[in-house]
């Protein structure tokens, strides 16, 4: 009967808290408003999207305007007669230059474009990266209450049990070994039970890392949740999905282009140039030392202009070798990147199917576990059993429950890093994850 009402106001103390608990998605909108990696991501991809428009500007036009005024004042002095004469010159230009021909400009607009596609590849990867991390943390807030219910729990039964083995010792019906075994059991679960409490304060404290504010109460995984395995369910389709669409593998091969296009940028400093130039100048004076009469002027130039490069020091060679070396690591770093997605991939694959597995022999360890409490209860009671048995089962039934609720955590946060892996995680999924706790 004691046991039918503690189990009624634990979970009766956890529909309170679900009452006013926020759920995964919740988190993850105060996390896309505070996270600081995230902020941080988001403005290099707003930075990065201008180099779109600064490699385009070598193609566009230039115009430019410059001008002068200058005043002069001169003393002169013929046949024994002094004079002065003051005359101002007033001028202004306006230029246009239209490149024609320019290799090296055309090879960095289209780089322009490729390190856009770039920043917008790091800040998928950093949305992804964003998303498994909330849910590792939201889950290991989870996990730490868990494991504090489960000692807390563990805690009541060791005080009940203490108390039955001290009153069978005061009747005469047991040995005062009961009682010492209860007491060192209890204490070892006070340890316990304050480890467990700054192992909670911790793993909060991440979550407030990342959302920039504590969290609150957290809604928990509904009991009895089943969970499914990862579809397609060949790990050799996940490798392959990682080594083409992986955020950071399609960065990389980006990177690659970038460097092969510097080569031609830096080829193109023995190609000629061609501009067109246009200007117009407009002089207005006033006098000048050879002449007392002002004079109006406008000059009007349309023209092609054009230079080939002889000899730069070999600083052009030097440079197409440096580019040509960097495209080296740039093809390094891509294989690196398609062999750590792969890696990622089949790691979180079998770390799903391993958990799955785990899952299911932990629910059936879990009926096993509240069978056999049961049966040392009932043989302590009839004198078959000694008090360190119902311990034992005690201690093995809540670590069981522990360690079931951990792996079906474990399992749903794989599930999102192989997605992520892949290249195919979105907030869609985050959406299913959250259908499966207590709304």
């Amino acid at each position: 009967m004691r046991n039918s009402v503690i189990a009624t106001l634990i979970a009766g103390s956890f529909l309170s808290m679900n009452a006013h608990a926020i759920n995964l998605l919740q988190v993850y909108q105060e996390a896309l408003a505070n996270d600081a990696p995230y902020a941080s991501a988001r403005a290099s991809l707003t930075a990065g999207q201008e180099k779109s428009t600064q490699g385009r500007a070598g193609l566009l036009p230039t115009v430019g305007v410059g001008g002068s005024y200058s005043r002069s004042n001169m003393d002169a002095t013929a046949g024994g007669i002094a004079s002065t004469r003051d005359f101002n010159t007033n001028s202004y230009t306006v230029s246009l230059s239209q490149p024609l021909f320019r290799l090296a400009n055309w090879e960095q607009y289209q780089q322009g474009k490729l390190s856009v596609a770039v920043s917008e590849a790091q800040f998928a990867q950093a949305q992804q990266d964003l998303i498994v991390r909330v849910a590792q943390a939201y889950f290991d807030v989870l996990s730490a209450q868990d494991a504090l219910a489960s000692v807390q729990a563990q805690k009541t039964a060791i005080t009940e049990q203490l108390a039955s083995a001290k009153r069978n010792f005061e009747v005469g019906t047991t040995t005062i070994t009961d009682t010492h075994e209860a007491q060192a059991r209890y204490d070892l679960a006070v340890a316990q039970e304050f480890a467990a409490q700054n192992d909670l304060e911790i793993k909060r404290t991440a979550l407030q890392q990342i959302i920039g504010k504590p969290a609150g109460d957290l809604a928990t995984l509904r009991p009895g949740v089943k969970l499914t395995a990862p579809e397609p369910a060949v790990v050799d389709k996940w490798v392959q999905s990682a080594e083409q669409q992986n955020y950071g593998v399609v960065g990389q091969q980006l990177g690659l282009e970038i460097a092969q296009r510097e080569i031609k940028r830096n080829r193109a400093g023995h190609f000629p140039t061609v501009d067109l130039v246009a200007s117009r100048n407009h002089t207005n004076q006033t006098g000048s030392a050879l002449s007392p009469v002002g004079s109006v002027s406008d000059t009007n130039t349309v023209g092609v202009q054009w230079a080939i490069p002889l000899f730069a020091g070999f600083a052009v060679d030097s440079k197409v070798r440096e580019s040509i070396a960097l495209e080296d690591k740039a093809r390094s770093d891509l294989e690196n990147a398609r062999r750590v997605a792969a890696q990622g991939a089949r790691q979180a694959f079998l770390g799903v199917n391993a958990g799955l597995a785990q899952v299911k022999a932990l629910e059936a360890a879990e009926i096993s576990s509240q069978s056999a409490l049961e049966s040392n209860r009932l043989g302590y009671q009839v004198g078959v059993r000694i008090n360190i048995d119902v311990l034992n089962a005690q201690q093995q039934l809540y670590s069981t429950r522990k360690d079931l609720a951990k792996a079906r955590y474990d399992t749903i946060v794989n599930g999102l890093r192989l997605k992520s892996a892949a290249g195919t995680l979105k907030e869609e999924d985050l959406v299913q994850i959250n259908a499966l706790l207590n709304q």
